[in-house]
């Protein structure tokens, strides 16, 4: 394989990329780029995989499961590998020492041609994102493709940079004066912690699952991929693409390998406190991956969890672009997203804007009116909202209505060609919040949790000071992956950025255009902090690659 000559160039361009925070990508976002014949055969492939066993040729398979059920409605009918763990993790380990010498670019190299040969293949996997997470087709082409691709590199990049930190030699000489001197020749090799798990999410299995995914095998880890049991197919796809590559290679394909489990196995706890398992990477609800936290102790264990992205409204110089902007974020895949913003803390006296003052109510009113009018045509709104994920979601969504009073109730919307989707529009609730709601410990504020999904909280309060109070303790306490602020006062901006630099949340000010607050970048914007109860580590830096691997030094008398 000539990776060298193929790959090298692009690893050169990511590594730029992430030192200038630029824009970059190598992946096309539009279906086009693929060409002519790749839609037909993307979906041809996707349904070709319906109704049959997804073949592996893994060590340790002793039966076979699945279940998958399309948020739009079909039964994908695959069956998948079911692992003997005792058999399957010594496999892993046994490719270790090759892939360790191979050294920090060969295994750089290597990884992106598995990203290139996923690439190649987007639009089958665009198929196989929106039938396991219900987002609409252009969103999982994008956000399960090129976007999922990008991130993975940029893991590689930072893998790369970090390990060609240290040289791989020196000679070191230390003068004695009159003696002669003290010599040494020293070499400096990576090595991996051992075998990483990947336990995958629901809602982006790729773009959530690839950072870890690459990171650790770019750093010389094993990666056992346990993806969610209703979002097995997208990367079980990308560890068979893997396991091409690394054989093709001359690796041992098991440096990447499967673990679907049965209905109600919950394998990923058997699994994290497995002493061979040394990197976990988790995307999902706070209960376990505090679980993981506290209990996977052998293990460095990296995780997203939940958290209360909050928008403070005080004032704005385009109100109109304003409502557009949050109206588009509160839709996009019906709000199931980690960085969709949940609470609107806006002023009960209103707001200053350059049509002149609004008050509380009338920008809730017009907040509701725009999601309404951007969602009115049932076709933009399939297209904007996808389905929604699960049952637990429209459970929520159901549950909102009740919880005050409804400024933009949620409608069913019909999807012709799935009509068993469940797709509904986003509900805004209006709530007080004033001090007494959430000043004391022990407050049962409903806009103080995550509620997951197209529920979002206006809530009212005093001034934007107290705003200000309001957000400080819900990032600190409830975690936060984005924060959105709106003011034309400079003043405020900068107790707004203080705010969020204190509590390490991520902040997007003023946006009005095509830009959305939870909407991130590879190489240039970081998802996450790890600095707020959100999350542990950020997508991506260096600190989310370093302590995947080891540098060994070996000493020898010169």
């Amino acid at each position: 394989m000539q990776l060298t000559e193929t790959h090298r160039p692009t690893l050169d361009q990511a590594l730029e990329a992430i030192r200038t925070r630029a824009y970059w990508s190598p992946h096309a976002e539009h279906p086009k780029a693929y060409g002519e014949s790749a839609p037909a055969d993307g979906l041809a492939a996707f349904e070709a995989l319906h109704n049959n066993r997804f073949e592996l040729d893994q060590p340790g398979t002793d039966g076979w499961t699945g279940g998958e059920v399309s948020p739009y409605g079909p039964e994908l009918g695959i069956e998948y590998p079911h692992p003997d763990l005792d058999v399957l993790l010594p496999a892993m380990r046994a490719g270790m020492t090759a892939w360790r010498e191979a050294g920090p670019e060969t295994r750089a190299l290597v990884c992106l041609e598995i990203l290139s040969r996923i690439s190649a293949r987007t639009h089958e996997f665009a198929h196989a994102v929106m039938h396991t997470s219900g987002q609409a087709f252009m969103m999982a082409f994008q956000a399960g493709g090129p976007h999922a691709q990008d991130r993975g590199l940029e893991a590689v990049a930072y893998a790369y940079e970090e390990q060609t930190r240290t040289p791989a030699a020196a000679d070191w000489s230390k003068p004695q004066g009159k003696r002669d001197p003290l010599e040494l020749r020293k070499t400096f090799t990576t090595a991996g912690r051992g075998i990483s798990l990947l336990i995958g999410c629901n809602t982006f299995p790729t773009w959530n699952g690839y950072p870890g995914l690459f990171a650790s095998l770019a750093t010389g880890n094993p990666v056992l991929v346990k993806p969610h049991p209703r979002a097995v197919l997208p990367l079980a796809l990308t560890v068979r693409v893997a396991r091409e590559v690394l054989a093709e290679a001359g690796f041992d394909p098991n440096l990447v390998a499967l673990a679907v489990e049965r209905p109600g196995e919950g394998i990923a706890k058997t699994l994290a406190v497995r002493p061979e398992i040394k990197i976990i990477d988790y995307t999902g609800s706070t209960a376990f991956g505090d679980w993981l936290e506290e209990n996977a102790r052998q293990a460095q264990v990296y995780t997203e969890k939940a958290g209360v992205n909050t928008v403070v409204v005080d004032s704005t110089d385009n109100y109109k672009g304003m409502l557009s902007n949050l109206a588009f974020s509160l839709s996009l895949y019906s709000g199931q997203m980690c960085t969709t913003p949940q609470n609107f803390l806006i002023p009960r006296d209103g707001i200053t804007t350059d049509v002149g003052p609004k008050s509380y109510d009338e920008v809730v009113t017009d907040l509701a009116a725009s999601v309404g009018g951007l969602l009115g045509d049932d076709a933009r709104a399939n297209a904007l909202l996808g389905a929604l994920v699960n049952p637990d979601v429209k459970a929520r969504l159901d549950a909102a209505a009740g919880l005050g009073e409804v400024a933009l109730p949620s409608r069913k919307i019909a999807n012709p060609e799935f009509p068993d989707a469940v797709v509904r529009t986003p509900v805004i609730v209006k709530l007080d919040g004033a001090r007494k709601l959430w000043e004391a410990v022990d407050a049962d504020a409903v806009f103080l949790s995550e509620c997951f999904g197209p529920v979002s909280f206006a809530v009212a309060v005093d001034s934007t000071a107290d705003a200000l109070e309001l957000l400080r303790r819900t990032v600190r306490e409830k975690g936060a992956m984005t924060v959105g602020a709106y003011t034309t006062s400079d003043e405020t901006e900068r107790a707004i950025e203080d705010v969020c630099l204190d509590e390490s949340a991520q902040l997007s000010l003023n946006l009005t255009g095509g830009v959305y607050v939870n909407q991130t970048a590879a190489f240039s914007d970081f998802h996450g902090s790890g600095g707020n109860p959100a999350a542990n580590a950020a997508l991506c830096d260096g600190a989310f690659v370093s302590n995947r691997f080891r540098v060994v030094e070996v000493r020898r008398q010169a």
